[in-house]
C-alpha cells in the first residue's frame, strides 16, 4: 500500500514531464467552443446531399467541407481522449468524451447517405471527375472508397445493416464484461500477503521467480475459465458467425478475405506466414528446451513459459539519458530524424510518469494539427521502458512524417504498416545497446529480452492467426464451433508451437478462449508481419547507403497514399513474398543460438 500512496496526483505532476495538449485546445474552455462549432456544422451536412454527382465542382465543395469538419472532429476526439488518459477518474474528461460521442454520432448518421451517393456516380462520369484538376487533393481517398462499389448493396440494405451494426458488437462487449468484471478469480498467499488475481494482474504471477506461486496462479486462473467455457465458447462462436455471415451478405468470397481487403492485402501474405512459421519452428523447440535446463525442471510446464530466464540487469536510466540512448541508436536514420524526435522527447511530446489515475501501459496519438502525443509511465530502473520508448517514438515520428507529406484525408497510414516504424526503432536500440553492453550480464539479458519480444510477436501471433483461419473455415464449411471443437483445434497447434518439450494442462487450451483480439477478428497477423517487416528493413538501411535510407523515409512518409503492401515493397521489402519472414525465422534462430552459448 505504501508504493500506492507514493504516486503523485496529476495535480502534483511537473509540468514540463506531461505533454503540451496546446496546439489541439488550448485549454477546456476553447475545447467547448469547438464542440459547439463542430455541431453547427453539422447541420450543413444534410444540404450537400444531392449534389455530389453533379460535377467535380460539386463533389470537390462537399469533400472540403468534409476535409474542414474531420480535421476538427480529430482535433476534438484527440484532446477529449488524451485529457481523459491524464486522469481516468477525472469527471470533467469523462465528461468531455460523453458529449463528443453523443456529438459524433449525430453527424455521422447525418453523413451515412455520402458514401452510397458517392459510388453511384456512374463510372464514365467518375472517370471524368478524377481527372479533374479540382479533385486532385482527392483522387486517392476517392479511388480507395470506390474499391468498396462491388461489395456495397442499396440504400435501403446498407441502412439496414447500419442498424445491425450496434448489435454486431455484443459479443465482444459480452466477452469483456464477462472476463474483466463478473469473473472472480480471488487472491493468492505470496510472501508480500494476499494479492489479487486478475486479467491485469496475470502476467505479473506468469513472470514470478517461484514456481509454486505461477502454478497455483494458472490453476485458479483458468479455474474461473473452465466455469464459464460453454458461455465463452458461445461468445466466441457468435463472433464468429457475425463475421462469416457479415461476408456473405456483401459478397465477399470469405471473412477472411472482406478482412483483408481495405488494405488490398492478399489470402496468400496470410497464409505465407502461417507456413514459414510452420516450417520454421526447430529454433522455437530449442528455445523451450533451453527454458526447461535453465529453470532446472524435469519437465516445463505451461506456467513456465514467460517467467524471464535472465533477471533484468541493474541500471538506472533517467528520462533524458533514455533520450539520448536513442538518439544514439537511431543516428543512421539521419539528423532530421534525430534531432525531431530528441526535441520532442526532451521537449513536451510524452506524458511521462505515472500518476495517480493514469491509464496503464504506452500508446502513441499521432494527428494532422498537433504533435505526435506518446503516454508512458517511464520508471528509471526498467529497461524495458527504454524500449517502450523507442517503440512508441518510431510511431510519433511515422506520424510526423505522414502528415507533413500528404493532404489529410490520406495522410493516415494502416495497422499493417504502423508495427514497422515502432519495432524498427526497436531494432536499432538493441543492437546499439548490445554493441555497448557494458557486462556479459547485460547482453545476455538483452539477448533474451530480444528472443522473448520475436517468439511474442512472430510465433505467438501467427499462432493466433492460424487458429482464427481455421475457425472461421469451420463455420464456413457448416461446422458449428462448440466448446469441445474450439478446445480440440487450440490444443493441437498448442503442441505444434511449444513442441515436445511442453507439459500441457488439461485446462492450457482454454487460452483460445480467453484471447480479447480472436473478437477483432484477423488483425493479430498485423503484429507478426510487422515484426518481420522492420527486422527486414533494419537490416537494409544499417547495412545499405544513402538510397536504402531514402526508400525507408519514403515509407515512413508515404501515409495512406499507397496500400501497405505497395509502401512496403519500394521501402525494399516484399510482404507478398515469403522472404522477410524466412529472414525474421533465421534472426530468431541466431539469436537463440547466441543464447544457448552464453547460459545453455
Amino acid at each position: 500500500m505504501s508504493t500506492i500512496e507514493t504516486i503523485p496526483l496529476r495535480s502534483q505532476a511537473a509540468i514540463e514531464n506531461t505533454w503540451d495538449l496546446s496546439k489541439l485546445f488550448a485549454n477546456d474552455n476553447e475545447w467547448d467552443k469547438a464542440l459547439a462549432e463542430y455541431e453547427k456544422l453539422s447541420e450543413k451536412i444534410p444540404g450537400f446531399q444531392g449534389t455530389l454527382g453533379k460535377s467535380a465542382e460539386s463533389l470537390g465543395a462537399y469533400l472540403d467541407f468534409t476535409r474542414t469538419f474531420l480535421i476538427l472532429e480529430e482535433r476534438l476526439s484527440y484532446y477529449a481522449e488524451l485529457r481523459q488518459t491524464e486522469d481516468e477518474g477525472d469527471n470533467t474528461a469523462r465528461t468531455m468524451s460523453g458529449r463528443l460521442t453523443m456529438a459524433f454520432s449525430q453527424a455521422h448518421a447525418a453523413s451515412s447517405w455520402d458514401v452510397p451517393e458517392i459510388q453511384a456516380v456512374p463510372d464514365d462520369r467518375m472517370r471524368e471527375f478524377l481527372s479533374d484538376p479540382r479533385l486532385a487533393e482527392y483522387g486517392i481517398y476517392l479511388k480507395k472508397l470506390l474499391r468498396f462499389k462491388p461489395y456495397i448493396l442499396s440504400e435501403k440494405e446498407e441502412r439496414i445493416l447500419t442498424l445491425h451494426a450496434e448489435g454486431e458488437g455484443v459479443s465482444a462487449e459480452a466477452f469483456s464484461v464477462l472476463t474483466n468484471v463478473d469473473m472472480d478469480f480471488g487472491t493468492l498467499d505470496t510472501p508480500e500477503g494476499k494479492l489479487p488475481l486478475s486479467q491485469s494482474t496475470w502476467s505479473l504471477f506468469m513472470e514470478n521467480p517461484s514456481r509454486d506461486l505461477r502454478r497455483r496462479a494458472y490453476e485458479a486462473f483458468y479455474r474461473n475459465f473452465s466455469a464459464h467455457k460453454t458461455t465463452l465458447a458461445s461468445l466466441y462462436s457468435g463472433s464468429v458467425k457475425q463475421d462469416v455471415i457479415r461476408a456473405r451478405i456483401r459478397g465477399y468470397p470469405s471473412a477472411r478475405a472482406a478482412a483483408l481487403f481495405p488494405d488490398d492485402v492478399g489470402e496468400d501474405v496470410y497464409d505465407n506466414l502461417i507456413s514459414v512459421a510452420g516450417n520454421n519452428l526447430d529454433a522455437l523447440h530449442r528455445y523451450y528446451s533451453l527454458r526447461r535446463r535453465v529453470l532446472k525442471l524435469d519437465k516445463l510446464r505451461h506456467y513456465d513459459v514467460y517467467v524471464p530466464l535472465v533477471p533484468q540487469a541493474a541500471r538506472k536510466t533517467p528520462w533524458n539519458e533514455a533520450v539520448e540512448l536513442i538518439a544514439c541508436a537511431l543516428r543512421p536514420l539521419g539528423d532530421e530524424y534525430v534531432d525531431t524526435l530528441r526535441a520532442g522527447l526532451l521537449g513536451r511530446w510524452a506524458d511521462r510518469y505515472e500518476n495517480k489515475g493514469k491509464r496503464s501501459g504506452a500508446f502513441s496519438a499521432g494527428s494532422f494539427t498537433a504533435d505526435p502525443y506518446i503516454l508512458i509511465n517511464y520508471k528509471e530502473d526498467s529497461i524495458r521502458d527504454v524500449f517502450t520508448l523507442a517503440h512508441e517514438g518510431g510511431h510519433s515520428m511515422h506520424s510526423w512524417y505522414s502528415a507533413r507529406s500528404n493532404p489529410f484525408m490520406h495522410y493516415n497510414y494502416t495497422i499493417f504498416e504502423a508495427e514497422v516504424a515502432s519495432t524498427f526503432n526497436e531494432e536499432l536500440l538493441f543492437r546499439s545497446l548490445l554493441k555497448n553492453a557494458e557486462s556479459d550480464e547485460m547482453k545476455t539479458y538483452l539477448i533474451n529480452k530480444r528472443v522473448d519480444e520475436i517468439l511474442g510477436t512472430l510465433y505467438r501471433q501467427t499462432m493466433f492467426a492460424e487458429f482464427e483461419k481455421i475457425t472461421h473455415a469451420l463455420e464456413e464449411s457448416g461446422n458449428p464451433l462448440t466448446t469441445d471443437l474450439l478446445r480440440g483445434e487450440y490444443r493441437k497447434l498448442l503442441e505444434k508451437y511449444f513442441g515436445p518439450e511442453m507439459i500441457l494442462e488439461e485446462t492450457s487450451d482454454l487460452e483460445g478462449l480467453r484471447i480479447p483480439h480472436f473478437y477483432r477478428a484477423f488483425y493479430v497477423y498485423k503484429y507478426a508481419t510487422g515484426i518481420s517487416a522492420s527486422l527486414a528493413l533494419a537490416e537494409r538501411v544499417l547495412s545499405g547507403g544513402k538510397q536504402e535510407r531514402l526508400d525507408y523515409f519514403n515509407f515512413l512518409k508515404s501515409g495512406g497514399a499507397r496500400f501497405p503492401i505497395e509502401s512496403l515493397k519500394a521501402a525494399g521489402v516484399d510482404m507478398s513474398s515469403p522472404a522477410p519472414v524466412e529472414a525474421a525465422c533465421r534472426t530468431f534462430a541466431s539469436l537463440v543460438e547466441n543464447l544457448e552459448k552464453l547460459i545453455g
